[in-house]
């Protein structure tokens, strides 16, 4: 029996009672391997409004990834992605550029990759998060990042600018 839809060049699935695999089970292991979770690559307008559509952005793609908008990882990613593109729309803006977001989940690790590259390659982030004043009204950024993240760094982006990077857990490892 025939199951699914067959992609050019490759084998039809097929059950017989020799391999104790019902019709169900096999078109679930081909639904699962067609709804792999794709990563989000979007550019936004180095703006406040730009860095809030990709927070929102981001939220939205987790929910798609199955963790609700009030889940800890959830708004964990949505803390981080809002702090590493607020800083990119003040730190890193370039005259007529935008930035752009990357999110990646890895289900094996049980992490949420979040890339934001800007155009601003001579302003590179601080080695360790800055250690602000208690009556500072901004630099807790990185600070916050640092705390979120299991790590964070950078890298230089090619032709111009820089990547900053975190990696956020989602509390699920696969097995």
């Amino acid at each position: 029996m025939l199951t699914g839809t067959i992609p050019s060049g490759e084998e039809p699935l097929r059950t017989s009672e020799a391999s104790g695999a019902s019709v169900a089970e096999l078109v679930a292991l081909d639904v699962k391997a067609a709804t792999e979770r794709p990563p989000l690559a979007a550019q936004f307008t180095s703006s406040p409004r730009g860095a809030r559509l990709a927070r929102r952005l981001a939220v939205r793609r987790m929910e798609e990834w199955g963790h609700l908008p009030a889940s800890d990882v959830s708004c964990t990613v949505a803390l981080v992605v809002g702090e590493l593109a607020a800083n990119a729309v003040q730190h890193g803006r370039s005259l007529g550029r935008d930035f752009q977001l990357g999110l990646a989940l890895d289900e094996m690790s049980g992490l949420v990759r979040i890339e934001v590259a800007d155009a601003a390659a001579g302003k590179r982030p601080p080695a360790t998060p800055p250690s602000p004043h208690p009556d500072d009204e901004s630099g807790r950024g990185l600070l916050l990042v640092d705390v979120l993240a299991v790590r964070w760094g950078w890298t230089p982006r090619h032709p111009v600018g820089k990547t900053v990077w975190a990696e956020v857990p989602t509390g699920d490892v696969a097995t």
